[in-house]
């Protein structure tokens, strides 16, 4: 993380906080400390509390949850501009999940007095706290829908379309490469199972897989999904 950029600046650049008033963030820019997490570090654990609010400035972070047996499944991917933990601080629960960098990821981290002043005191970050919860919500009912309705092949075209993008031809693409062990715990099926369907989808012409590990994703796939 650049030194270069006062804590102010660092700030500026959240979209969450840049609704703050100059007076707010001056005073949250004293409070906030910033912190380096390595590839396959602990954001925050499941079943655990850390009384703060996480904002993350780069890298990326994937959400897991596991049960007493070990399994695992993959909630969410979370990227700059993200944060994580205002659960924890507004119920005063565990966190409900264990967040992971992926990669070399920077964060600040905010206390939960600080935070919870700037919600007392600034009507409009508290309406987008509340709108990221309801797309939290909406995320889940629709993840549980998916598990619930959708086979196997549904829930493999649902994922592959919530992480593709259009590029400028208009194709839809998944620019990353998703291991089939990562699918697997993000649609709840052995990876076995996902690399059956994935190969399938090759062969029907649903999708197609590039050179640099990229997967065009066909329209006629989003009728499964």
């Amino acid at each position: 993380m650049s030194t270069m950029l006062s804590n102010l600046d660092l700030l500026r650049r959240v979209p969450l906080f840049s609704l703050l008033t100059d007076a707010q963030a001056e005073v949250i820019s004293g409070a906030v400390v910033k912190r380096r997490f390595k590839r396959g570090e602990v954001l925050v654990e499941q079943g655990q509390k850390s009384n703060a609010l996480c904002i993350l400035l780069t890298g990326r972070a994937r959400v897991m949850s596991s049960d007493s047996r070990g399994r695992e499944v993959i909630l969410a991917t979370l990227g700059p501009g993200d944060y994580l933990g205002e659960m924890s601080i507004i119920d005063n629960n565990p966190h409900s999940a264990t967040v992971r960098a992926e990669v070399q990821t920077d964060v600040l981290l905010l206390g939960r007095t600080e935070f919870a002043r700037c919600l007392s005191e600034n009507a409009s970050m508290a309406l987008v706290v509340m709108r990221g919860l309801v797309k939290r919500l909406r995320h889940a009912d629709r993840k549980i829908e998916s598990l619930a309705l959708l086979d196997v092949y549904g829930r493999v075209a649902h994922a592959l379309l919530e992480f593709a993008v259009s590029d400028t031809q208009g194709q839809l693409v998944v620019r990353d490469k998703i291991s089939r062990q990562d699918l697997a715990k993000m649609v709840g099926a052995s990876r076995e199972m996902v690399s059956r369907v994935m190969k399938d989808l090759e062969e029907r012409g649903l999708i197609e897989t590039l050179d640099g590990g990229a997967t065009v994703l066909r329209e006629r796939l989003a009728s499964l999904g």
